[in-house]
């Protein structure tokens, strides 16, 4: 696999810097049941990186101050680190919001028959990777089944109240060297296609754009698109997306408890740095400290200002 590092790290994207955390974002490490296309951590079945309850417990100990509001968990599939319903209970006790990054397809797994109702009983918000509301598209990028899978996972979700009474969301990642489309016409069509074919219901879609990064950066050298994507990002830079990236308010902590500035940094190997300059972890972290620390950027961050611009949240402007 071709490595995108080098070819990003040297760059003249405006300087940044953090301001009040108050939300930690966990990669529970990168097994998962699927292996996508577009995936920028390299996930997969053979994958055996996971965070340890060591670390776990170093994070649950942070919530105790009161200062962080929500708790991001992503993989891989997050809910297939042994941990995980653990950490969603300890969370959920101190009062802190809770996002399940969820593949849907990890519900028709054999071993988490019960994973739906567990979210649902935590409270736990749902934002689910659906690349697309076409089975052909979803199969292409995901594999054979994988769309079947999905819409069983939602149904099974909204039959627990997701959608209405408890808050689902639904990811959208463009297929190929493109941005996203506008989200509000895409969130539109979304809900008439799989409202009248399935009768799924949902509250928002996020679109994403693709991080020349992992397995897309290295499918863009491969086929000679690199260069052609990375002018298109940047010439569709806005400055005005700068305030709300959100880097700003966020720590990545990866699954061994190196802390990050994003999950991209994350998977480039570019770790968030104190006011000496060293790499941090998350067992020497006070989260007052981090703020105001510059924040470490490379060219991929024009995918986050690019157009609408995007977040794990979807699009940072209307």
């Amino acid at each position: 696999m071709h490595s995108t590092v080098e070819f990003l790290t040297q760059t003249q994207f405006p300087a940044l810097r953090r301001r009040a955390v108050d939300t930690l974002q966990l990669n529970l490490g990168y097994l998962c049941n699927q292996s996508c296309t577009h995936c920028h951590v390299n996930a997969g079945p053979k994958r055996t990186e996971l965070m340890s309850l060591e670390t776990i417990n170093t994070v649950i100990a942070l919530l105790d101050s009161g200062q962080i509001k929500l708790l991001d968990l992503t993989g891989g599939a997050p809910e297939m680190n042994p941990h995980f319903k653990y950490l969603v209970t300890e969370a959920r006790k101190r009062g802190v919001d809770v996002i399940d990054r969820c593949n849907l397809t990890i519900l028709d797994e054999p071993g988490y028959e019960d994973m739906a109702e567990f979210l649902a009983q935590q409270g736990v918000k749902v934002t689910a990777s659906l690349p697309c509301y076409l089975e052909d598209n979803v199969d292409r990028q995901r594999g054979k089944g994988v769309f079947d899978a999905s819409i069983r996972g939602l149904q099974k979700l909204n039959a627990l109240g997701y959608g209405t009474t408890l808050e689902l969301n639904l990811v959208f990642n463009p297929q190929g060297a493109a941005l996203p489309p506008p989200q509000e016409a895409l969130e539109a069509d979304y809900k008439q296609v799989l409202g009248e074919k399935f009768g799924i219901v949902f509250n928002h879609l996020f679109t994403i754009t693709n991080m020349p990064i992992a397995r897309f950066g290295s499918t863009l050298i491969s086929k000679g698109q690199f260069t052609t994507y990375m002018d298109l990002l940047k010439s569709a830079y806005k400055p005005e997306n700068l305030q709300s990236v959100m880097c700003r308010t966020l720590i990545s902590i990866d699954w061994q408890g190196h802390l990050f500035d994003c999950d991209f940094n994350q998977q480039l190997g570019m770790p968030m740095r104190d006011g000496q300059g060293k790499a941090m972890h998350v067992t020497a972290l006070a989260l007052k400290a981090a703020e105001g620390l510059p924040i470490v950027v490379g060219d991929h961050c024009y995918g986050c200002t690019a157009g609408q611009g995007s977040s794990c949240g979807g699009a940072l402007a209307a």
